[in-house]
């Protein structure tokens, strides 16, 4: 059976991976309170019940106290017009449609490597291919598109 500190450094690992797979900068944060439990272990032998409140604590003070810290300076910064930008230079250009696009639902279409959904006024099965027409949303991540 593994040590207590061994397997609450796994569990921060477990909780590293989780974080790189779903991005939100809120797991990492119980990574960093799992590990602190690790350190502790190394230099004292406390209960489990206060491994956990010690896990706990740690988590949720460095979660509310670092968060925005964290997210001003990882989370990436969008200049002004960016969206915009990207829509004019994808007016006129062909992409693959990956998931059929209907009126009532948007669609999604294959264009430059990434996918994004797409919205048309009329039905476009999936396969087909269409032309950007510009932005379909505020959001920057729907193009209004038309059959080829």
């Amino acid at each position: 059976m593994p040590s207590a500190s061994l397997t609450w450094f796994l569990i921060g690992v477990v909780f590293l991976f989780a974080e790189l797979a779903m991005p939100g900068l809120i797991l990492i944060f119980f990574c960093f309170g799992s590990w602190i439990v690790t350190l502790m272990l190394l230099f004292s032998e406390v209960s489990v019940q206060v491994q956990l409140v010690v896990f706990l604590v740690a988590s949720l003070v460095l979660l509310f106290t670092l968060r925005k810290l964290f997210m001003r300076t990882f989370g990436g910064r969008l200049k002004d017009g960016a969206d915009k930008e990207l829509a004019d230079r994808a007016v006129g250009r062909q992409a693959l449609v990956t998931t059929a696009i209907r009126p009532a639902a948007p669609g999604e279409i294959k264009f430059r490597g990434s996918f994004w959904r797409a919205a048309a006024d009329v039905d476009i099965p999936e396969g087909a291919t269409v032309v950007i027409e510009g932005p379909g949303s505020d959001d920057g991540l729907t193009f209004r598109v038309r059959p080829l």
